[in-house]
């Protein structure tokens, strides 16, 4: 099948390079995912040992409404197979019958089925299906109850009788949903065993105030306009709309101005290790909701975010003792031997000041406990923000400059959209607070910040110096390309 010109880009190849049997592909729009499921599909049936000489498989592919079914979806697959190979028919339901003779003089025969969810005959149809395979395009806009439906019907085409299928599953694409969604339950919070999602990276990515060319973006060469595709759709939309349809990022139901627009889930996020040697900075926040955020600093001077700990409703010598101190003895024992020297905490400057019911600061319950600790530099918003913004909008040798491990899950979501400005009741112009409400995602954020002024962020904004320029490579070649 070397007729379709398919060159598969950097995620769609990890993509096509999975067995899981549930497999997720979430990026901006105009990166290719619809093509790259359609390509899946072609490529199962291509690798479907023959039966009686026939590579026979068969699928059903679901989108939320007839219309789109129609005019994207239907449309996605014709446009790369053609009706010559697979025609369409469009009766109901809709299908087409995908075939091809392969060098070996065995033929490919796929079977496809498309479904609309917005008729219930559909709908019901698709329980009473064998099926190799199931494509849930645009799964952010269709219920769970779809998905749980689809693994039970898979792996039943073609029989045992007839030699059984290679593999079976069901894929999925979609742009960024909300964090309520069960796309990212599944993907962030708790994924099931055979589940694997893969991530795009943004189109465009923010810099101060402006949009710029993501040097990671995908499918941009072929786009007539390149980077101009998405970068003319930004004026006129409010930023949630940019955030999920041209960065990629997780949508947010939350009511208020996020702090860091700037923040990039896909470039942002990934799974760290602590660096051995390197002295671990813990900002530490007080208060009866008590926060602790571990940091390294690499030799290239990025922030790496290990850890965050967040306590409720407990005052510092207990979350010190149930929580922080345990913690470090079990996951970071070569550096709690050798404390003096390898563990400091930066906390807020408040903390220094003594509490009226027994005269005895945070600070000295920590150092009671043997830990080395000062205050951050400042305690103001401004300089604590933009010391967070700074590694944030950072990207050295093309490589941010910080990095959030998966795990720190409510600094993530406060980075999503969680901590955030709270919108003022007034008539008019949308209008915000000057400084970040207070909520759960604020606490493990102002530890934060206390240790990102220690590294070289305050400075910085001190001395006005930027480094935001990002080169964007006029021809990135595919990482890998997959003819077929």
């Amino acid at each position: 099948m070397a007729d379709i010109n398919y060159q598969a880009e950097p995620t769609a190849s990890l993509f096509h390079r999975s067995d899981a049997f549930v497999r997720g592909l979430r990026g901006p729009i105009g990166t290719g995912k619809s093509v790259t499921c359609c390509m899946e599909i072609i490529r199962r049936g291509a690798q479907q040992e023959p039966f009686n000489g026939v590579r026979s498989t068969r699928w059903a592919v679901i989108r939320n409404t007839y219309p789109e079914l129609k005019s994207t979806t239907i449309k996605t697959w014709q446009d790369w197979t053609g009706d010559d190979r697979a025609p369409i028919s469009w009766d109901s339901p809709i299908t087409s019958f995908f075939r091809q003779l392969m060098p070996d003089e065995t033929v490919v025969e796929i079977e496809v089925i498309f479904m609309s969810c917005d008729r219930p005959e559909d709908v019901k149809k698709l329980k009473s299906l064998d099926l190799t395979g199931v494509w849930i395009n645009e799964a952010s806009e269709l219920p769970k109850a779809i998905l749980d439906m689809a693994t039970g019907r898979v792996g039943r085409y073609p029989s045992k009788a007839k030699g059984g299928s290679n593999w079976s599953g069901v894929i999925m694409d979609t742009n960024s949903p909300d964090e309520d969604h069960w796309w990212y339950e599944l993907a962030e919070v708790d994924r099931p065993e055979g589940y694997e999602f893969f991530a795009q990276p943004g189109a465009l990515m923010r810099v101060g105030n402006e949009y710029v060319p993501n040097p990671l973006a995908e499918n941009v060469n072929n786009h007539q306009l390149g980077y101009d595709y998405w970068l003319r759709q930004i004026p006129g939309k409010k930023e949630q709309w940019i955030r999920v349809y041209v960065l990629g990022l997780y949508g947010s139901v939350h009511d208020g101005k996020p702090v860091y627009p700037e923040f990039n889930d896909t470039l942002h996020v990934t799974l760290l290790d602590p660096i051995d040697g390197i002295k671990l900075q813990i900002g530490m926040d007080f208060g009866l909701t008590p926060a602790a955020v571990i940091t390294q600093h690499d030799a290239r001077g990025r922030l790496l975010v290990l850890d965050e700990l967040c306590g409720e409703d407990v005052g510092v010598r207990n979350f010190l003792e149930d929580t922080l101190i345990p913690y470090l003895m079990n996951s970071y024992p070569e550096w709690w031997a050798e404390k003096d020297e390898m563990i400091e905490i930066i906390g807020d400057p408040a903390g220094d000041q003594r509490a009226q019911s027994n005269e005895t600061t945070c600070f000295q319950e920590v150092r009671e406990k043997g830990l080395k600790i000062r205050a951050a530099k400042s305690n103001g918003w401004l300089p604590r923000r933009g010391s967070v913004v700074w590694f944030l909008t950072r990207l050295p040798g093309g490589k941010p400059a910080f990095l959030l491990d998966q795990d720190c899950k409510e600094l993530r979501k406060g980075f999503n959209g969680g901590y955030k400005y709270r919108r003022i009741q007034v008539v008019g112009e949308e209008r915000f607070t000057e400084e970040a409400m207070k909520n759960k995602y604020s606490h493990p954020h102002d530890a934060l910040q206390y240790v990102a002024m220690e590294s070289g962020g305050i400075q910085a904004i001190k001395s006005g110096k930027r480094e935001r320029e990002v080169k964007i490579p006029t021809h990135r070649p595919s990482d890998s390309s997959m003819g077929m």
